[in-house]
C-alpha cells in the first residue's frame, strides 16, 4: 500500500517518492569498439564510480525503495571493485542485474553466480556478423563458452541477450535466433539502433556519413521488413514461447524507425515512463532520466535524492510530454515500468 500511495504522489506532482530501477555505469571502460557505440572511445578517461561513492547515496537508494540496480557500461566487469559495489548493494536487498559484452563471463563465472540476479549479453548476429561488429576476435565464442561456464555451476541462472538491429547485422536476424539458442541463451530481443541522440558516448550530432554507417538505408529497410515478415512463420516457436521477447507488432515498430529515419513515415513513438520510475546515473557522476535526456545534475555535486527532485528535474517531468517529445518519438529503448513491479 505504502508503495502505490508514493507512486501516486509521484505521478500527481512529478516529485519521485518511489524509483525501483537505477541504472549504473560503474565505469567509463569497454573491451569492445562496436561499430554503433563509442563508448569504447573514452578508455582512456578511466572515470569510475567507487565504493566509497556509491556507499554516500545507498540511504537515499533505500528511502526510494529501489528495488533495481542494472550495471551497464561499458563493461562493468572490468570495475577493480565491482564485487564490492555488489556487495554494497545487496546489503540493501536490491537485485542486480549484468549488462555484458560477455568476453569475461567464463572468468568471472562464479563470482557473477554469487552477486548477480540475472545477465544480459551483448549479441549482434551468428558468429562471424557478431565479431565483426564487435571488432573482437572469437568474442562469439567467449559469449558461448560463458554462458556454458555459468550454466554448468546453475542451469536455472537467468542469461539473456539484446541485439542492437544496424546495417551489419539485419539480414542476419534469423540466424542470430537460432544460435541464441544453439548457445543456451533464455531469451533474445531486439531493439534499432540510436543515431539521434549524444547517448552511448556519441557526439552531439553525429555526422551523415555516421548516420549511413549504422543506420539502415531505404532499400534495406524493405529488405528487413521482409525478412521479419519471414521471421514470423519461420521463427513461429520462438516468437509463441517468448524466446524472441518482441511481439510481432514491435518487431514491426522496428522497421517503422528505420523507414522514418529515411524519411518513410512516421517514429512508431514510445510507450515510455523511465523519467518516472528509473534513473541513469553515467561513471563520472552524472545523473540522467534516462539514456538520452539531457542530465539533473551530478554526484559528485549533490546528494541523489537532491538531484532527481531538484526543481529541474521535477520541471522537466512535469513538462514532458513521451507521446510529442522529439526525443522521446525516436527512441531506440523505452521502459515502462508498472505498478505491479513496483510491489
Amino acid at each position: 500500500m505504502t508503495v502505490m500511495i508514493d507512486r501516486l504522489l509521484t505521478l500527481a506532482t512529478n516529485k519521485i517518492h518511489n524509483l525501483p530501477v537505477i541504472v549504473l555505469m560503474p565505469h567509463s571502460r569497454c573491451n569492445c569498439r562496436c561499430v554503433m557505440c563509442d563508448i569504447w572511445k573514452a578508455n582512456h578517461n578511466k572515470k569510475e564510480i567507487s565504493a566509497e561513492e556509491l556507499q554516500k547515496h545507498l540511504h537515499h537508494f533505500k528511502k526510494l525503495n529501489v528495488r533495481e540496480v542494472v550495471f551497464s557500461g561499458g563493461e562493468a566487469l572490468m570495475h577493480p571493485n565491482l564485487w564490492r559495489l555488489c556487495e554494497l548493494l545487496r546489503e540493501g536487498d536490491i537485485k542486480i542485474t549484468l549488462l555484458s559484452t560477455g568476453l569475461l563471463l567464463e572468468k568471472n563465472a562464479q563470482e557473477i553466480l554469487d552477486n548477480f540476479n540475472e545477465v544480459i549479453v551483448s549479441l549482434d548476429g551468428s558468429a562471424s556478423v557478431h565479431d565483426t561488429i564487435r571488432n573482437i576476435p572469437n568474442g562469439f565464442v567467449k559469449i558461448a563458452s560463458g554462458i556454458r561456464a555459468l550454466k554448468k555451476i546453475k542451469p536455472a541462472f537467468r542469461i539473456t541477450a539484446r541485439c542492437v538491429v544496424q546495417r551489419y547485422n539485419f539480414k542476419d536476424l534469423i540466424n542470430t535466433v537460432n544460435d541464441a539458442k544453439e548457445i543456451g541463451l533464455d531469451q533474445i530481443s531486439f531493439l534499432a539502433a540510436d543515431v539521434s541522440t549524444p547517448a552511448f558516448n556519441h557526439v552531439e550530432q553525429l555526422s551523415a556519413e555516421r548516420i549511413n554507417e549504422i543506420a539502415l538505408n531505404k532499400e534495406e529497410t524493405f529488405e528487413f521488413e521482409a525478412i521479419v515478415e519471414r521471421s514470423f512463420s519461420e521463427l513461429k516457436e520462438e516468437y509463441d514461447s517468448k524466446f524472441i521477447a518482441e511481439s510481432k507488432a514491435k518487431m514491426k515498430k522496428i522497421v517503422q524507425h528505420y523507414k522514418a529515419v529515411n524519411g518513410l513515415g512516421e517514429y512508431a513513438g514510445s510507450y515510455c515512463n523511465a523519467p518516472w520510475v528509473s534513473a541513469v546515473i553515467e561513471s563520472d557522476g552524472t545523473v540522467l532520466p534516462c539514456f538520452f535526456h539531457k542530465a539533473y545534475g551530478n554526484i559528485y555535486e549533490q546528494d541523489f535524492l537532491e538531484i532527481i527532485n531538484s526543481a529541474q528535474a521535477i520541471s522537466f517531468r512535469k513538462n514532458l510530454k513521451v507521446s510529442t517529445d522529439p526525443i522521446c518519438k525516436k527512441c531506440v529503448c523505452s521502459l515502462h515500468v508498472g505498478l505491479n513491479k513496483m510491489l
